[in-house]
């Protein structure tokens, strides 16, 4: 997902740097879903996006929390809790539009905007968390 710069002063993920400890570990990855939710449920370009989550938004928070802890490299708490992903799958009970997909990645690439400093480490990030988004889409 991402390559090793050969800039010694900056730190780049390799086997033994994950985007999870580079973003800083559990701290910076629970903020990082939890200003995803925030950012969803206060922005008008998220209103269509929001109303499909169900209230409270407490425990999707957790899961995401924990999928992004496996996902960025740390601690795969969603599969020792849940099992694998599989993500398509269990989005496929949502009608997934692309609107739909602009609207996750706009808040998406708001909370990484306010959580990833290192520019790098965070355009590597959306462009990943791009891919995965565009592989939910289920509807037209």
């Amino acid at each position: 997902m991402f390559t090793n710069k050969t800039d010694d002063t900056k730190r780049h993920p390799n086997p033994q740097l994950t985007p999870y400890e580079l973003i800083g570990g559990e701290t910076a990855t629970r903020r990082l879903a939890d200003r995803f939710y925030d950012i969803m449920a206060t922005a008008p370009e998220a209103a269509e996006l929001y109303a499909i989550h169900p209230l409270p938004l407490d425990t999707i928070r957790q899961k995401f929390f924990e999928f992004l802890s496996g996902w960025l490299g740390g601690p795969s708490l969603f599969e020792a809790k849940y099992g694998h992903p599989r993500l398509r799958a269990r989005h496929m009970p949502f009608p997934v539009t692309p609107t739909l997909r602009d609207q996750w990645m706009f808040c998406m690439n708001a909370a990484l905007a306010e959580v990833v400093t290192d520019p790098l480490l965070r355009g590597g990030l959306s462009e990943a968390l791009t891919q995965l988004a565009n592989h939910m889409i289920n509807r037209e």
